[in-house]
């Protein structure tokens, strides 16, 4: 009987320490998987929102999944609005239209897992290819 070789590679251990930060639209995005870090198929960030940021509407290409860390942001999926608690956790459909906002009086802070290669397409008809899901 033949053996079947597996190829697997070893678990990568990303520090905080190492995470990419990146801003946009009055958002933080700590980068921690993405194909810039060894990954071929999952990207996974924490966002930060500050109090007050009411974020951009965007489509997005991918499914998302975002665990909410700490705070009680507001998420709006195709519009319905959903004030989410620490624990919380929210399935965004590939296709829909979201926004992320922040009306508590502190930061929210959010854990992300989606896809290599998500954009984003912005109401006036741009796409965003955000660097850390490619």
């Amino acid at each position: 009987m033949d053996k079947q070789i597996v190829e697997r590679e070893l678990m990568t251990i990303m520090r905080v320490t190492e995470a990419v930060a990146h801003e946009m639209h009055g958002a933080r995005f700590d980068a921690y998987v993405s194909p810039s870090s060894g990954s071929r198929q999952l990207c996974a960030w924490q966002v930060t929102v500050a109090p007050g940021v009411d974020g951009q509407q965007h489509r997005v290409s991918h499914e998302e999944v975002f665990l909410v860390l700490s705070g009680a942001p507001t998420l709006v999926v195709d519009g319905s609005a959903s004030t989410l608690a620490a624990g919380d956790v929210a399935f965004v459909p590939a296709g829909a239209l979201l926004r992320l906002a922040n009306d508590g009086p502190g930061d929210a802070a959010l854990w992300v897992t989606t896809s290599v290669g998500l954009h984003a397409e912005l109401p006036d008809g741009s796409t965003v290819r955000p660097p850390w899901t490619r």
